[in-house]
């Protein structure tokens, strides 16, 4: 999740975006760069925002996790 909540960085020798490796989302995740960790947040909550009413994160986000299923397994079988 962290890579999805920090993105992509560009890498200047190779020229291309590339994920985060380990150690860069840690010391990214761990920093005291609390501005950095709060804009990330910010980005990836504003990503979530967009999405619709039925994605289970949206309804997380907004506080509204709880939603019956239209169908079960049990139903369906």
């Amino acid at each position: 999740m962290l890579r999805r909540i920090f993105g992509p960085r560009r890498d200047e020798v190779a020229r291309e975006w590339r994920k985060l490796h380990n150690e860069e989302l840690n010391d990214l995740y761990s920093s005291p760069n609390i501005v950095g960790v709060i804009k990330s947040r910010m980005r990836w909550a504003g990503h979530v925002a967009r999405m619709g009413e039925r994605r289970g994160i949206y309804r997380v986000l907004v506080g509204k996790p709880e939603r019956k299923r239209e169908t079960t397994w049990e139903t369906q079988v």
